[in-house]
């Protein structure tokens, strides 16, 4: 088929680069010059792992293309996907501007039977919107308006669209459905469900996923804080309840919350249109006062430790400044939050990212800037530090081993967000590390928050 894909964010070049390897024909729009040339040139403004391989791939073969130009990509398009960035407003709501904006510009442009697809993640009704702007220009019959929400984990966005465990189509017209199965048929050939509804169900799908997801991180964080209180270790209530099927293994680990692009976002979108509903969504707003607090629990944590707020002169090493491994996406992303908490009581930095060290200069303030010294290797982040502290879970932190941290450090202490390591091997070897959730290995045992009964 030949395809529009508007938007050439996260969602956008994902979707279009994965459409054209699977044989379609996919041209992109953006409105960035700047970035449109990169592409043309091959050069991919995201890390995201396996995407590298397949763009070229479908560059080289001349099925991907990129332009600033809407009219060059709508006419000839069977199916025009919207993938245009939602941000939050202040008060929570998605905004629309650019997702309206460019519905307003579709209808002159079609002039045979085209299925406008919101792949971008939009509130309820908002095709109802996109439906409406466009048969103002445009005869109705010409065009049908479908939801097809994305489901993509950055860091394994690729292998998501490329093997998803279902594929969404909100649509009443049986015409778009049949497109919409024929183009997503390729990538379902495992079995997994091709799943039509209405549109608003479509619409409130995704973010009923998102929300039920955070929600299973923030009941966690929430057992975690409980343990922590009573000497309990939540790895072991990891353990016992997520080998119940009807519970599963998935998104059990405590932490230090949820960032991003997805999640933070969502969340907010839904409980604001449970409001303009007269719906008040009890347990969303739970989910999102907890996450707000659990980012920067572990500030408390250190506090409690040096029995102080006051970290002048201190010198602290941070391991992962992106959301999550896998992606150099630092929206929401924990890391910010802990940096400017350490910094506003007086601490400098030694910060070390394998992929999300410019983003992270890109969105964190001048403050946390002057404070800083962005290293080029985790071992780096290790020399002449007063503490290390772990915001994100790559899997290079997970290799060194412990036993070593004594040696390595000029204070062996170690505030971990992310949980990497075994409490048994930390206390053995002689270090001080504090977890989340955990009991705390303490080489001063008068300090020590609980015994380690693991």
């Amino acid at each position: 088929m030949n395809l529009a894909v508007i938007g050439t964010g996260y969602v956008g070049l994902v979707s279009g680069t994965c459409f054209a390897d699977s044989g379609n024909n996919v041209t992109c729009v953006d409105i960035d010059q700047q970035k449109v040339e990169q592409l043309k040139d091959g050069q991919i403004p995201i890390y995201e792992p396996g995407l590298e391989t397949i763009f070229a791939r479908s560059q080289r073969e001349d099925r991907l293309h990129f332009t600033t130009d809407i009219t060059e990509a709508v006419p000839e398009a069977d199916i025009v996907f919207l993938c245009l960035p939602t941000p939050p407003g202040g008060d929570g709501q998605a905004d629309l501007s650019a997702v309206m904006q460019v519905a307003s510009e579709l209808g002159p442009l079609i002039d045979d039977y085209t299925v406008v697809v919101n792949k971008s993640t939009v509130p309820v009704g908002t095709g109802d919107r996109v439906e409406e702007l466009i048969a103002d220009k445009v005869d109705r019959a010409l065009f049908d308006v479908v939801s097809n929400p994305e489901f993509l984990k950055e860091g394994a966005a690729v292998e998501d669209f490329k093997y998803p465990e279902r594929v969404v189509i909100g649509t009443d017209s049986d015409e778009a459905a049949e497109i919409m199965t024929t183009l997503y048929e390729p990538f379902v050939r495992s079995g997994n469900p091709i799943i039509t509804m209405d549109r608003r169900s479509a619409e409130l799908t995704k973010y009923a996923a998102n929300a039920m997801l955070a929600t299973k991180i923030t009941f966690m964080n929430e057992m975690a804080n409980i343990c922590e209180k009573v000497g309990a270790n939540v790895d072991n209530i990891r353990r016992g309840i997520g080998t119940d099927s009807r519970i599963g293994k998935r998104f059990l680990f405590a932490g230090i919350g949820y960032g991003g692009s997805c999640f933070p976002k969502d969340v907010e979108a839904i409980h604001h249109t449970a409001g303009q509903y007269g719906y008040d969504f009890k347990i969303v707003d739970s989910v999102m006062q907890v996450n707000d607090a659990q980012k920067v629990s572990i500030v408390k944590k250190m506090e409690d430790y040096y029995e102080t707020d006051d970290f002048s002169g201190k010198t602290f090493g941070m391991w992962g400044l992106s959301f999550k491994p896998e992606t150099d996406d630092i929206r929401e992303a924990p890391a910010l939050y802990i940096a400017e908490e350490l910094v506003k009581r007086g601490a400098t930095l030694l910060a070390y990212d394998p992929e999300a060290i410019g983003t992270f200069k890109q969105a964190t303030s001048p403050q946390v800037l002057e404070a800083t010294t962005f290293v080029h290797n985790q071992q780096e982040a290790l020399d002449n530090v007063d503490a290390l502290v772990i915001c994100t879970e790559w899997n290079e932190f997970r290799r060194p081993t412990v036993d070593n941290f004594a040696d390595e450090m000029k204070t062996p202490v170690i505030f971990d967000g992310r949980n990497l390591y075994d409490l048994n091997r930390a206390e053995k070897a002689g270090i001080t590390y504090i977890s989340v959730g955990r009991p705390a290995i303490n080489v001063d045992k008068k300090k020590a928050v609980g015994e380690n009964k693991e």
